[in-house]
């Protein structure tokens, strides 16, 4: 008589970790404009870029939130269609066109 061979397996279930990536705040202060949007080298420097539009908050600034991942970005703001360094960041690189765009270091 022939006996069949159980065989057993567990399925064992692995918790797997997601890294986060931490949000990067980038705001401005513009007071009498129509729309602000995000330009840098995380967008190939798209000017008009809808996912990249900053939205008004109260006293006339200006906030978008990017997830990032560590590295260096340069970036300018667009307002009103005028490209516009971040007054609030010293952190700057002479660009192709003479002018300068803004370096945020994400960690």
């Amino acid at each position: 008589m022939a006996t069949k061979a159980k065989s057993t397996s567990k399925k064992t279930k692995k918790t797997v970790k997601k890294k986060t990536v931490p949000s990067t705040e980038f705001s401005l202060y513009a007071p009498n404009v129509n729309e602000v949007y995000l330009a840098g080298d995380f967008n190939s420097w798209q000017p008009d870029a809808k996912d990249y539009r900053l939205r008004k908050f109260k006293g006339d600034i200006w906030k978008k939130m990017l997830k990032l991942k560590p590295g260096r970005y340069e970036y300018q703001f667009v307002v009103d269609g005028q490209w516009w360094c971040d007054p609030e960041n010293d952190n700057r690189v002479t660009n192709a066109y003479c002018t300068e765009n803004c370096v945020v270091e994400v960690k």
